[in-house]
């Protein structure tokens, strides 16, 4: 009888020791304080939306110099890379063979003169002998065709002696037009004008002004068009203003701005693309022929736009949320569609307010439904302190 009460008190007594552990860890999780997380108000302003498109660059000229007669290049005479002026001397072809062909026409003309004074004569002479009838019409005739054959005759030879000074011609080139030359793509000695020898001996180009040409889909395009093609900005490019920004390899912006000066008439059927073509001031010749840049345009302005910063949202399996606190200190997790990113931010198209609270810190220790300790802080940009 002694042996069972021990036992049941030993019992009871593990009982009451269990249910006091229980109820002390209870008491530990009831006063555990809410997590601690910052959160930041949705940021509403208007906001300019950009695109930009990957172009190469052109001279407002690029001319190209080419050998319209061919022989032995006989002399160059500018270094190559620097600035030339219209009408300098750029190259010189062998005219040993060119001026012999001035020469042989030059005798043409001579003998064509020659049959046609003695044509004349006939004529001249058979002219009084047909009145009188001493000759016979026909013979009058035949003299009067082989003077007026004579006349063209001396026409045909003027006309090749001028096409022979015209090549002649050719043999000196002289620069078309202000601008840069490149480097040579023949040496003095070697035979040009006819392939596979090199025809387009130098190209110069005016880079006073650069021409950027990019190409843009068809979705783009239409968009472009709607967007930007409007009266504003075309009023501003009619008034010498532009409104295209230029973005160098390295990253900087190019200190004068453009405007478009040619679109294309049609798409282009095989890459389903539309040429465009933006010009933009070039006063230091900074940027050359053949550079990469990409032209940045304003598309279009956002009215009252909803900013959040890119590191409050969450993507998953191509869904993309926030968490934001509300007025009862909890979390609620809300799925946002999100539009561009401007500099570090997402704007927000459908999701958020602009009352919203939108959790930056502690994102990976809250869950839906969490009570937390929110604290306001202000964002700073990134991209704004560089």
């Amino acid at each position: 009888m002694k042996t069972i009460s021990i036992s049941t008190k030993t019992i009871l007594l593990s009982l009451l020791v269990m249910m006091f552990i229980t109820s002390c860890k209870e008491e530990q999780k009831a006063v555990i304080p809410p997590t601690k997380v910052t959160v930041v108000s949705v940021m509403q302003k208007d906001v300019p939306i950009y695109h930009e498109y990957v172009g190469q660059t052109y001279g407002i000229y690029d001319i190209p110099i080419r050998a319209r007669v061919q022989g032995f290049l006989e002399g160059i005479y500018f270094d190559e890379g620097t600035k030339v002026k219209k009408g300098d001397h750029l190259y010189s072809i062998d005219p040993t063979s060119y001026k012999a062909n001035v020469a042989a026409r030059l005798s043409e003309i001579a003998q064509a003169k020659t049959l046609m004074v003695k044509a004349k004569n006939d004529l001249r002479r058979y002219e009084p002998l047909a009145e009188a009838n001493a000759v016979s019409q026909s013979d009058l005739d035949n003299a009067k065709a082989q003077y007026e054959a004579s006349v063209a005759q001396v026409d045909a030879a003027n006309a090749n002696y001028d096409l022979a000074n015209i090549e002649l011609g050719y043999t000196e080139i002289y620069s078309p037009i202000d601008g840069i030359i490149g480097k040579t793509n023949a040496k003095v000695g070697e035979f040009v004008g006819q392939n596979p020898n090199p025809v387009i001996l130098n190209t110069v180009s005016d880079v006073s002004s650069i021409n950027v040409e990019f190409f843009l889909s068809e979705r783009q395009y239409l968009i472009f068009a709607k967007e930007y093609m409007n009266h504003k900005r075309v009023e501003a490019e009619e008034d010498g203003e532009g409104t295209l920004e230029l973005i160098l390899a390295d990253g900087s912006v190019f200190n004068h701005k453009g405007k478009i000066v040619f679109i294309d008439r049609e798409i282009n059927a095989s890459t389903g693309s539309l040429l465009v073509q933006a010009r933009f001031p070039n006063p230091k010749h900074l940027i050359r022929p053949g550079q990469y840049a990409k032209v940045k345009a304003e598309i279009k302005i956002v009215k009252d736009a909803l900013l959040v910063p890119q590191s409050c949202v969450m993507e998953l399996q191509g869904q993309r949320s926030v968490y934001i606190v509300n007025d009862s200190s909890k979390i609620v997790a809300v799925q946002v569609v999100t539009g561009p990113k401007i500099d570090d931010y997402w704007l927000i198209n459908d999701g958020l307010k602009a009352s919203d609270k939108v959790v930056l810190d502690g994102i990976q220790k809250v869950r839906n439904g969490a009570l937390v300790n929110a604290q306001d802080v202000e964002y700073k940009s990134k991209a704004v302190q560089q």
